[in-house]
């Protein structure tokens, strides 16, 4: 019985502490996410101003407004510059599009319907009966999938239109937020590690050190993942006579950190769109290095990011999938990250939630 109430009570205890957990992620760090970028920034921006004050002799605060304006203005600068190319290339790709039909499109079209059209000539009259009626229902699910489609990007633009008010608002108060946390970081972070005991201010920097490392840590094992993705593309469009091939690689290797979407957002339709003109030998070449890329980034990435963050591979997997189901991007880096947290503070002592191997000896 009283192996039960302790198995009751660790059940209770646990699950409180998964939907505290849960509910700062899913609501509370959503609401308080422009603050939790601005503490961010200015914690990674801390040293810089340090530097900056003392090869200067300029006041702490001085130097922090100078190094968040240069740090905003760079960013804004870069940004501005990717969303003119942006524009500038889908604008080209857009006047294009008229041209890339009659020279490609319509061609094959017109082949496929002229085949269609002979095979039917020959065919069955009841089979050619049964025929128009399948394309008739054809036609009519295309034209209510073109009006669901018609109506649904109404919705998804109206949405983005609307939300652009309260995105600026939290892009405004996350500068602002940036520049009031840099000026007084030292302060803040005294005030908020006063309120804490020994023992809490203890675990508080053992988090912070561990968390801190560990974000560097899977950062570098992205950035090893990127560019052995990167290497694989450069070959492999290389191989397969790619005109630029090393450009659209580094793009596409940058597309793939990216979750869900990753280098099948780029291959695939560029496969698809290849066998649509009939180029199928390239279509066929493109899938294959979208093949031989997806294994090979399956096998290294649990074992590069788990090996680095001191989890098993298959739990690295399970982590990051579950993560990524829950809280998208955030829960895909945050899921391996909390739980090698947790296992290295059950292997230093500083909670007791499983047994080690060296605990049974």
């Amino acid at each position: 019985m009283e192996k039960r109430k302790t198995l009751i009570i660790n059940f209770l205890y646990f699950a409180i502490i998964i939907a505290i957990a849960y509910f700062v992620l899913e609501f509370a760090f959503t609401l308080l996410l422009p603050f939790v970028v601005a503490l961010f920034i200015a914690y990674i921006l801390r040293h810089p101003i340090r530097f900056l004050a003392a090869k200067t002799k300029l006041p702490k605060k001085l130097a922090a407004v100078l190094v968040v304006l240069l740090f905003y203005g760079t960013i804004g600068m870069l940004i501005v510059m990717g969303s003119i190319r942006a524009f500038s290339f889908i604008s080209d790709l857009v006047q294009s599009l008229p041209q890339i039909y009659l020279d490609y499109v319509s061609p094959v079209m017109g082949d496929v319907f002229r085949g269609l059209e002979h095979a039917f000539q020959q065919a069955d009259p009841k089979v050619l009966d049964t025929l128009d009626y399948l394309w008739e229902q054809l036609m009519q699910s295309m034209k209510g999938l073109v009006s669901d489609l018609s109506l649904s990007s109404m919705e998804v633009i109206s949405g983005f239109a609307s939300s652009l008010p309260m995105f600026f608002i939290k892009l405004l108060l996350m500068v602002i937020s940036t520049f009031f946390i840099a000026i007084d970081y030292d302060r803040l972070a005294a005030f908020c590690m006063r309120q804490l005991s020994g023992r809490a201010k203890e675990v508080v920097m053992q988090i912070k050190q561990y968390i801190v490392g560990t974000l560097f840590v899977c950062f570098r094992s992205y950035a090893l993942i990127m560019s052995i993705t990167f290497v694989e593309l450069s070959v492999g469009l290389s191989l397969i006579r790619i005109e630029n091939a090393i450009l659209i690689a580094l793009c596409i290797a940058i597309f793939d950190i990216l979750p869900v979407l990753g280098t099948g957002g780029i291959m695939i339709p560029w496969a698809v769109i290849a066998a649509i003109l009939g180029n199928y030998p390239l279509a066929v070449k493109l899938v294959a290095v979208y093949l031989i890329i997806t294994i090979v980034r399956n096998i290294i990435e649990p074992k590069i990011v788990g090996g680095q963050i001191g989890l098993h591979p298959v739990v690295t997997l399970v982590s990051m999938f579950a993560g990524v189901q829950l809280f998208g991007a955030i829960g895909l880096f945050g899921f391996p990250i909390g739980l090698s947290l947790l296992v290295y503070l059950n292997r230093v002592g500083t909670i007791h939630l499983f047994k080690l191997a060296e605990d049974r000896k």
